[in-house]
């Protein structure tokens, strides 16, 4: 397993709207895509651009996450963090499936099977507990013309 590209990091929010205000005033960000309903993460996200080393808005994302109704991890995730916090990091894999055999042999929790995250392609989690207290997301690296 090598690490692969930081793709996006994920901050729970009870307010997506309340934190895109935050990312365009505070932080000044110029690119924040509309939020769109992830029913069967149960969760509503944002994605917000920010630079790569070249200066295009190519780097690292933030992917704001906030509960739809019924979701009990990020519900429970701002109950312990009122006014939301980092959630999980998220790095590609050029082989989803590979990946989890990987870590599955290394004796890593992966929660759940590969399903289609927020970018439309497979992704999983790894417990915190078995990345060094960091909610781990993996996903494959999005083929050119897919993703947000």
């Amino acid at each position: 397993m090598k690490l692969g590209r930081l793709n996006h990091i994920g901050v729970a929010t009870p307010s997506i709207a309340d934190a895109i205000v935050f990312y365009r005033d505070v932080m000044g960000a110029t690119k924040i895509h509309a939020p769109f309903d992830l029913p069967e993460q149960g969760v509503k996200v944002c994605f917000v651009d920010t630079p790569g080393a070249d200066g295009a808005l190519n780097g690292t994302q933030i992917e704001l996450v906030e509960p739809l109704p019924g979701n009990t991890s990020i519900a429970s995730f701002l109950e312990k963090n009122p006014n939301g916090g980092q959630h999980h990091l998220c790095y590609e894999v050029p082989d989803i499936h590979s990946a989890k055999a990987e870590f599955e042999a290394l004796g890593k929790r992966v929660l759940g099977e590969p399903r289609i995250g927020a970018h439309g392609t497979l992704i999983f989690f790894v417990h915190p507990k078995d990345m060094g207290g960091v909610l781990t997301e993996i996903m494959e690296t999005p083929k050119p013309g897919e993703g947000h």
